[in-house]
């Protein structure tokens, strides 16, 4: 492979149907400035020198990527974040792609890196299941809404409403609470309901399908509050965990890692920033309240929990999860509970 300081940069800012190209010859200096429809734009790349492709880490981005590469090019992902502080003067795709350029001449600006077809296939299941999952929410509090202007009042919780709603509706019918027409329609919404949650029980399937597959993601289900749902978005988020340097860098990149603020030599830490991928910290938050709640302590958590709010203690756990993940999947070291202090004498 050719090493990308030798290669030509191309700015390349991706559209849905006009792409816009920034290219500055090595040699005299020349600026390009094209636009390329999306028909041609493989035909472009196939007919150039190999050079170092730079994007925006936006919509088929990671498409465009693969099939860059597939031509003899290197590509690079860069965060729009980071590529927007090159953006001079008015935001139009030319300037866009010149910002692309320039940022990706960066050494500072770290890379996205390319996801592969599965990786992308098992964040799109994710992504489907996130909302429905949203659906169900609503349909479910709407139905509380509803049903509490009647004066029927149904517990917090999707499985508790199921178990109560039905035997709330027939006592509040005896007594003639409801209309007909509202307790036909309350049972229509019920039907969404178990309809939506059959979909959200597949797309469940297909995950752990794809976990029986990947020896990555097995590896990481050893470790406490990581579950189907967390070990299958954090291999297909990431990837190659290698290309973290640190088990902080990772759990910074999550967003698990304090905002440090300083002068003068001295430095304050703040809250966690809550910068990087909001659904694996979500994920990995959970799994951490879920093995402080359930799971036998161990001396580890229950000093943190004397001396700093539970919450703190929540995130401190989802930290130490986040970098045993990186820990396993970087190294190739197999993970043992004995050696992980937050859960002596616990099973998982």
């Amino acid at each position: 492979m050719q090493s990308t300081s030798n290669l030509p940069v191309i700015g390349l800012d991706l559209a849905k149907t006009v792409f816009q190209l920034h290219i500055v010859d090595v040699e005299t200096g020349e600026i390009q400035r094209r636009q390329v429809k999306r028909a041609k734009l493989t035909e472009f790349f196939a007919k150039c020198a190999p050079s170092l492709v730079a994007m925006e880490a936006c919509g088929s981005a990671h498409h465009w990527a693969r099939t860059i590469r597939s031509l003899g090019h290197q590509a690079k992902l860069l965060p729009a974040q980071h590529v927007k502080a090159f953006l001079l003067r008015d935001k139009t795709d030319a300037m866009d792609a010149q910002a692309i350029w320039v940022a990706a001449q960066q050494p500072h600006i770290k890379e996205v890196p390319v996801k592969t077809e599965r990786q992308q296939a098992c964040m799109s299941l994710h992504g489907m299941r996130r909302q429905l999952m949203k659906i169900r929410i609503m349909q479910t509090n709407a139905l509380r809404g509803i049903l509490g202007e009647f004066g029927v009042a149904l517990p917090v919780g999707h499985n508790q409403l199921l178990k109560t709603i039905h035997g709330e509706l027939a006592k509040a019918q005896q007594e003639d609470q409801l209309p007909a027409d509202l307790v036909v329609s309350v049972q229509e919404q019920l039907k969404r309901i178990d309809a939506l949650q059959e979909d959200i029980d597949h797309l469940g399937q297909r995950l752990r399908a794809m976990i029986r597959e990947d020896r990555h993601m097995q590896a990481i289900q050893q470790i406490p509050g990581i579950g189907d749902l967390t070990a299958s978005a954090l291999v297909a988020a990431v990837g190659n965990f290698s290309t973290f340097k640190s088990a902080r860098q990772f759990a910074s990149w999550v967003g698990l890692t304090p905002r440090q603020v300083g002068t003068g030599g001295k430095t304050q830490q703040l809250g966690i920033s809550k910068r990087g991928d909001t659904y694996l910290r979500t994920l990995l938050i959970a799994g951490a309240r879920a093995v402080i709640a359930r799971a036998e302590r161990s001396s580890w958590i229950t000093r943190l929990l004397e001396r700093r709010h539970y919450n703190v203690a929540v995130v401190a756990l989802a930290n130490k999860i986040a970098r045993t993940a990186w820990a396993v999947l970087a190294k190739g070291a197999a993970f043992e509970l004995v050696k992980w202090h937050p859960l002596e004498n616990a099973s998982h």
